[in-house]
């Protein structure tokens, strides 16, 4: 297998010598269009192999084949003119009146972007080296993601692109523990690069036994996202995954009105990390009644997917800590989710599973829609052996849900697992921040904040004994 990080390092490393793409962010964006016109040309050629009447929307000198596959090639200013006055602008406005999707794809991309590099010899030489990765040859599908990930854990500015890339192992953990089903529509409303929605397509794909049921997948397996970049990584994505054309739409999941969602737009399984810590644009925390207004993106995000979710529709989704307490609209939004939907697990991960992006404490929640909340399983996910956080080097693996995985279908207390029944939950105020109550007390750990409230209190019981023993004294 290619040297992927070893490929995105020269390159990015050629890119900051370019004067256009000064900044980590124009340098993923600028990569984000080349990928994918790289990928989606060659899934063209190839179907056009396979289907004789299948006619690729992008026009024969364009195809990356053409004027990029030869390193050789054109260079220089020859090469800028061709990508900044031919490729885009004819991508860009791409003929879509045969309402062919897949030349709509082409044209939101290229209508969204720009070529941002100055020098063509830089360009080439950036070509050069993504020539360098066949992802037609791989065995390895999660290349793609491979390369997006080695951008973005050494993007500093990450977080502010509000893309916190899920790790593998917990997107398929979550996808086998809800099973999509064959014939099941499958949302994803905050859907970022596609990750969640590439592991319910191999989730899926590994259980198709006819033709037809493959080709209902790209149907059925459904994604949102509003920003561009993400947007146009996503539908790379799961080109790759053979998703001919994938059904991503691009918007803001939030823009709409609750109540404009007709019964037919219901689906089965919603499986998503939606954005948190955010604070939602356009005032549109008022296209959700007056009771559940809020600017935290992450709490609108769970009541649009309660919504969303038919009678009966599962659901797996990762919160921060922030959501499962608060008063106020925060408590009446997780009092609802416990009437309308019987939230059976939540699954405590460790604060650095999202590391390096963000070291918030994330909780993954499982629930199915349409019957009340009776009582609460609660799994902490420990940290393997040795272990003091994860790290870009070493990421949570799938084999550390083993444990889980068998308690979940022969659910026992134990020293990782408690239930708490909804009355507990009500008398405290629909707080669902409950910790380990097998954890001895002198292996708490405390906050900083934590610390300083308990060092206040005793400052406070020493000053109240030394005015009990003054009074005594006088």
């Amino acid at each position: 297998m290619a040297n992927v990080s070893g490929i995105v390092k020269s390159a990015r490393n050629i890119m900051r010598q370019d004067t256009g793409t000064g900044s980590d962010e124009l340098r993923i964006l600028q990569l984000g269009w080349m990928l994918f016109l790289k990928i989606f040309s060659d899934k063209d050629k190839e179907l056009e192999l396979m289907d004789d009447n299948y006619v690729s929307p992008i026009p024969a000198e364009l195809h990356w084949d053409e004027w990029a596959g030869d390193d050789e090639g054109m260079t220089g200013d020859e090469l800028l003119q061709f990508v900044d006055r031919k490729l885009f602008p004819t991508l860009s406005e791409i003929d879509l009146s045969s309402g062919n999707r897949r030349a709509v794809l082409v044209h939101e991309v290229f209508a969204n972007n720009y070529n941002y590099m100055k020098s063509g010899i830089h360009l080439r030489q950036v070509i050069n080296k993504l020539n360098e990765i066949d992802f037609n040859s791989s065995k390895d599908l999660h290349l793609f993601g491979q390369i997006y990930e080695t951008f973005l854990s050494e993007l500093q500015s990450a977080g502010t692109l509000g893309e916190f890339y899920t790790p593998r192992a917990v997107t398929q953990f979550m996808t086998e523990m809800v099973n999509p089903a064959h014939g099941e529509t499958v949302l994803d409303p905050a859907c970022g690069t596609g990750g969640f929605l590439t592991a319910v397509i191999e989730h899926l794909k590994a259980s198709a036994n006819t033709v037809a049921e493959r080709e209902a997948i790209a149907h059925n397996v459904r994604g949102w996202e509003y920003k561009p970049l993400p947007y146009m990584l996503a539908n790379t994505n799961l080109i790759l995954h053979d998703i001919i054309t994938p059904s991503i739409q691009f918007g803001d999941s939030l823009q709409r009105p609750l109540s404009e969602y007709t019964r037919k737009e219901r689906v089965d399984v919603i499986i998503a990390n939606p954005p948190f810590g955010g604070v939602v644009s356009n005032n549109n925390e008022n296209n959700f009644p007056q009771t559940y207004r809020t600017k935290e993106s992450a709490d609108l995000f769970l009541i649009l997917m309660i919504h969303l979710l038919k009678e009966g529709g599962r659901a797996a989704i990762v919160l921060p800590d922030g959501s499962l307490t608060g008063d106020g609209v925060k408590q009446r939004i997780r009092q609802k989710l416990l009437e309308d939907c019987n939230l059976h697990t939540i699954v405590r991960l460790p604060n650095s599973v999202f590391q390096p992006y963000a070291s918030v404490a994330t909780n993954l929640l499982f629930f199915t829609k349409g019957e009340p909340t009776q009582s609460i399983w609660y799994y902490e996910h420990k940290l393997p052996e040795g272990y003091k956080a994860y790290s870009k080097t070493k990421p949570i693996q799938l084999a550390e849900f083993e444990t889980l995985k068998s308690w979940w279908t022969n659910r026992e207390a134990n020293e990782q697992a408690w239930q708490v029944d909804i009355d507990t939950i009500k008398a405290n105020g629909y707080n669902l921040d409950i910790k380990n109550p097998h954890r001895a007390e002198e292996e708490k750990q405390y906050s900083s904040t934590e610390l300083l409230d308990l060092l206040h209190q005793s400052f406070a019981k020493s000053d109240q004994l030394l005015e009990q023993l003054r009074k005594e004294l006088v």
